[in-house]
């Protein structure tokens, strides 16, 4: 990708629940030192469902565009599930590249146990929407169809919760659940949930997939 390249594409970030754009600053200034246009979006992951968040970034990203300009994204667990949910009902016509760190693709075992505790709820209605039913609403979103490589995380920091999860895991979500139909390329490194974007090879990794379509592993 040449400098040029560079010029026609943006990078929007996408933080997970309960967290804010600031969880994002890591790779916001990482892209940037790499010559890329950055757009660190937040958004209120904690008041509304799914399908209303989804709407309000799409709306932020509308007002943010540019004429001729691609738009890439890194997202940040339940980031990865708005973004499916926009390209499922409102798609984004300018869309590049993109790479998901820990999306609970699949549901999270997390929320099927903990969902029906009142602290649980404090975490708001999108929450309840990442459990693994079938039925339920991650897994209702089907095959993605754009240009994905996801990084999943295998080492934890809550051995509680990754009791609760079967198989190798990022103390939120599982390795294998991490994973959608249609994803170009997947990547498992030794990372806990929170903690992606601040680590220096999940960053070079991101710069290789924008640049080349696939993880440099």
């Amino acid at each position: 990708m040449s400098s040029h390249d560079y010029e026609r594409r943006k990078v929007v970030l996408l933080h997970g629940l309960a967290r804010t754009s600031r969880s994002m600053r890591p790779i916001d200034k990482f892209l940037k030192r790499e010559g890329f246009s950055v757009f660190n979006l937040n958004y209120p992951s904690r008041k509304k469902p799914i399908e209303e968040l989804s709407k309000f970034v799409r709306e932020q990203i509308q007002s943010n565009e540019e004429k001729g300009i691609k738009l890439d994204f890194v997202t940040h667990s339940m980031g990865g599930i708005i973004l499916r949910y926009i390209m499922k009902v409102d798609p984004l016509p300018n869309l590049g590249r993109v790479v998901m760190l820990g999306p609970p693709n699949q549901g999270s075992e997390v929320v099927d146990r903990l969902s029906k505790l009142k602290i649980f709820k404090l975490m708001g209605p999108a929450s309840l929407q990442l459990g693994t039913s079938s039925d339920g609403f991650v897994n209702t979103l089907g095959k993605v169809d754009f240009d994905l490589g996801i990084i999943a995380g295998n080492r934890s920091i809550n051995p509680f919760l990754s009791f609760l999860i079967p198989g190798p895991d990022d103390g939120k979500v599982s390795v294998e659940r991490a994973k959608v139909k249609g994803m170009n390329d997947f990547l498992v490194v030794p990372s806990s949930h929170s903690f992606f974007m601040s680590n220096l090879k999940v960053q070079k990794e991101i710069l290789f997939y924008f640049k080349n379509g696939n993880f440099l592993k």
